[in-house]
């Protein structure tokens, strides 16, 4: 039977429940219900049933999930069985941050390389490259990289992604602010850390803003 594909606001979800899996684990707790997934997610229970229900039966009626079965389930899922190697585009200090936190925090990643115009460091966090855009499309091809984090200026974003899909990298995390255009099959996921805060701060100054409009 072919199941149907998830679409993206399940695939995003995901890895939330596999980091509520790993601090259940931590905890020796061996089984899950769904109700106690929605506590620890803020998810409904419905609605995680449902996303799971996409890539097949995982729990007991009345029981629950094994959570250590559940966990390998959703690593292979979402293709984190097995490291993923990535390289960060843009070594400014945002770049310089998510390489630091991923190098040591990530375990399931592995950062081969940086790249920036002006490399400064010939080893700046752990012995991870720091290098020129002109080895970009080399270490692409020897190490098979297929995922990017772009922190670059949002005037050379286009230019550079141009440059990554060109090369073979197919999912990009943009931290550009700036929307850049792909061809079909490759994947950008925008993050743009300044629009985020000025929501949050909406949210702050609710009640007053809502009388504004009055």
């Amino acid at each position: 039977m072919s199941r149907r594909k998830a679409p993206k606001s399940v695939v995003k979800r995901l890895p939330v429940y596999l980091r509520i899996l790993d601090n259940l684990i931590r905890r020796d707790i061996e089984v899950v219900s769904s109700r106690v997934l929605s506590d620890e997610t803020g998810f409904t229970a419905e609605q995680i049933r449902k996303d799971l229900a996409y890539f097949g039966a995982f729990g007991t009626r009345g029981t629950g999930y094994n959570t250590h079965y559940l966990r390998d389930k959703l690593l292979r899922i979402i293709g984190l069985h097995r490291v993923t190697k990535i390289i960060v585009v843009g070594y400014g200090h945002l770049g310089k941050a998510l390489t630091r936190y991923n190098a040591v925090k990530n375990s399931y990643v592995d950062i081969v390389a940086a790249f920036d115009i002006n490399p400064v460091e010939e080893e700046a966090i752990e012995g991870l490259r720091v290098l020129e855009m002109q080895y970009l499309p080399e270490v692409i091809r020897e190490e098979e990289v297929k995922v990017a984090i772009l922190t670059v200026p949002a005037e050379a974003a286009q230019e550079v992604v141009d440059l990554l899909v060109e090369n073979g990298i197919t999912s990009i995390l943009n931290f550009a602010p700036t929307n850049i255009s792909v061809p079909e099959g490759v994947y950008v996921h925008n993050t743009d850390l300044t629009l985020e805060l000025q929501t949050l701060i909406y949210y702050s100054f609710e009640d007053e803003a809502l009388h504004y409009g009055e």
